[in-house]
């Protein structure tokens, strides 16, 4: 699937993406890598690790008039390359994290929410000054206010200031039905490190 609705948020991405060196991490189809790319951005690293995954997403670059020397598609763990970004010292100007549902249900909101602070503050630490975090989650389990928490909590353990500058949610071609707020599921966080 190519997430249909990402689109307003990728766009967002790629008009903030100029000049900058972006980390996609999640990247799977290569929205969020191409819209960056698209919007100017010096460079990208996007990380995802299912090879079917990666190959549409080199197909759908290939697809579109961009310089694909400028993008480096990695498979692997996005936890362990984060984690190996941050002990390089690797700095970027912007970092998306859109990953998977990590709690399908509410039974596993308790391993979702650790899953969530640690990949966030590994993007922290991996921004540099003036870098923006777009993180967002897909878990139904997961809402809003909790989202924010996890973040904020993340900000607080990686040192440093940051600020909310902006919210995701999906595409208005994507209503919520007011019997079931369930389908609420996606929200974001545009994130500023000062």
């Amino acid at each position: 699937g190519f997430f249909l609705d990402q689109r307003e948020n990728r766009q967002r991405v790629r008009a903030l993406a100029a000049g900058r060196e972006v980390l996609d991490g999640f990247c799977y189809t290569g929205g969020f890598a191409i819209a960056a790319l698209a919007g100017g951005a010096k460079r990208v690293t996007a990380v995802e690790s299912s090879a079917p995954a990666l190959e549409v997403a080199k197909e759908n670059l290939a697809a579109n008039p961009l310089d694909a020397s400028r993008v480096d598609f990695v498979k692997t763990d996005v936890f362990s390359e984060l984690r190996t970004l941050r002990d390089r010292g690797a700095r970027f100007d912007m970092v998306v994290l859109d990953p998977p549902k990590f709690a399908p249900t509410a039974a596993q909101v308790r391993n979702a929410a650790r899953a969530y602070k640690d990949i966030n503050l590994l993007a922290l630490k991996l921004l540099a000054p003036g870098g923006l975090l777009a993180s967002f989650s897909c878990s139904g389990g997961v809402g809003a206010e909790l989202f924010q928490s996890i973040v904020a909590g993340a900000a607080l353990d990686a040192g440093g200031d940051a600020k909310i500058i902006e919210r995701f949610g999906a595409a208005a071609d994507h209503p919520v039905a007011l019997e079931f707020p369930e389908g609420e599921y996606l929200k974001g966080l545009l994130v500023l490190k000062t």
